[in-house]
Formats: structure tokens, sequence, C-alpha cells
């Protein structure tokens, strides 16, 4: 009885990990997975603890399109697509590009946004990215990204440190004890907008993934999930067709990232 008990109360305490935000009750609603560690000006919380930013506006703008309640759901980074198989919400939305190795775990949506990766460092004026000038530099991207595919593929030669979030990788780069960072434009530039980024860090070029390109950065859905694949992509179409897209991109970026 006692291990029955404890089984059941682990189980409600995994479920409680992943779900933070439930339905209203009596209407029916779309799970959007979001990844708990903030990824401005995409996602993040505000001091009243309420999800905002670009992906957080697009994801209202679509749910209005498709005339559905919607709720957030929170997961780790790490373990975002085993929570969505495991049907703990049901799309990811969460800048999440797609890959080759991904499609093979789940489907996608449409894109919804496309952005060039890049390398920002210490300010120093050296703007030199080549392989061979950063041998032996600590370069870090967020583990499980195509940025952490690309350094093992491009940057061979460097000391490379995987980080759960952003945010440490940030952290680091701003403290000196990270000589470079890999990640996609627009959140790397948001970063080198404020003052901490000002203060320590540059931008250093733009990288090219020999891998070949991902093909933009979609919802992520179970595979078979063919109805609610369907239904994202016309309300994308129905919120970019309506110029609600371009208006809720000119609040946060001073350039195009539509796909």
């Amino acid at each position: 009885m006692k291990s029955t008990l404890r089984g059941l109360l682990y189980c409600l305490a995994i479920v409680a990990a992943f779900m933070t935000v439930s339905p209203p009750e009596g209407q029916a609603s779309i799970r959007f997975g979001v990844a708990a560690e903030p990824y401005p000006p995409f996602a993040s919380k505000d001091a009243s603890g309420q999800w905002v930013g670009w992906e957080i506006d697009l994801m209202k703008a679509v749910c209005r399109a498709m005339n559905e309640e919607c709720a957030i759901v929170e997961a780790s980074w790490d373990g975002i697509i085993p929570a969505l198989k495991a049907n703990f919400f049901d799309v990811i939305w969460s800048t999440m590009s797609i890959t080759r190795e991904r499609s093979a775990l789940i489907d996608f949506t449409d894109p919804y946004y496309t952005a060039p990766n890049i390398l920002i460092g210490q300010r120093n004026g050296d703007l030199n990215i080549s392989p061979d000038h950063l041998r032996g530099k600590l370069i870090g991207a967020q583990a499980g990204t195509i940025h952490d595919r690309y350094l093992k593929t491009r940057y061979a030669t460097s000391l490379l440190k995987n980080y759960q979030t952003t945010d440490e990788a940030l952290q680091d780069l701003v403290a000196g004890r990270l000589d470079y960072m890999e990640g996609d434009m627009v959140n790397l530039l948001n970063f080198l907008e404020t003052p901490l980024g000002k203060g320590c860090c540059e931008f250093k070029g733009q990288v090219i993934d020999e891998l070949g390109p991902a093909g933009g950065v979609a919802g992520g859905i179970r595979k078979g999930d063919t109805a609610l694949r369907e239904k994202l992509n016309a309300a994308l179409k129905i919120v970019r067709d309506s110029g609600e897209y371009q208006a809720i991109s000119r609040k946060y970026f001073p350039f195009d990232i539509s796909p």
C-alpha cells in the first residue's frame, strides 16, 4: 500500500512539474508547451509572473484565429519532446527549429519565423571567426539545440561548453568565463542591446551550418496529429494574411523574421 501511494505521489509530482497552467473549466483548449527558462524577446515572464514576448503574442493571435481557448504548459527544454509525446501538451511553441533529427521524432507545423545564427563575444574588436582563429577558444551554446550541433561540426578545435539554458551561457559571457557564444540572431542581438550586453560584448559574425540550414522555427506536434497541424497552419495563414503577424513583429524587431 505504501509503495503504491509513493508511486502515485511520484506520478502526480511529474505531472505538476510539466503542467503549470490549466485550461478554463468546461472549455476546449489547445495546450502550448513552452520552455520554462526565459528566452527574450520570444518568451519570458514579466514581474507579475505572466508569460510575455513575441512568441506568446503570436500564440494568442493563432488561438483567436482558431477560436480556441489555449493554455501554456511549462517544460524543461531538454525534456520538451518527451513531454509532448507523453501528452503533457499538444504543441511545442518554443523557438524549435526544424531539423532532420527532430522530424524523425515529431511532426511540425509550417515555419512561423526564421533567423540566421551568429557568434557574439567579448568586446575587443576582433571579428575573425574562422575555425583556425578560434582554435582553443571557449565557445558556449545551449545543449540540445542546432547551435550545439553546429559548434561540434564547425569549431571542433575550439573548447566547447554546453549550458542548460541560454541565460546561463550569457552570464558566463558577461563574467568573462566564456570567449564566444553561438545562437540565433534575434535573441543574441536583443541581449547586445541590454546594458549588460553593451558593456561586455559585441557581434562577431554570422555563421553558416555546413550540415544544411534548419527549416525555420515551427510548432512541434505528435506524429500523425494531422488535424491539429492543419488547424494551426490555417490559423498561421490567417494571422499572416491579415497583417497581424507583421504588427506583432514590429513591436519587437526592427527587421523581418517571417519565414
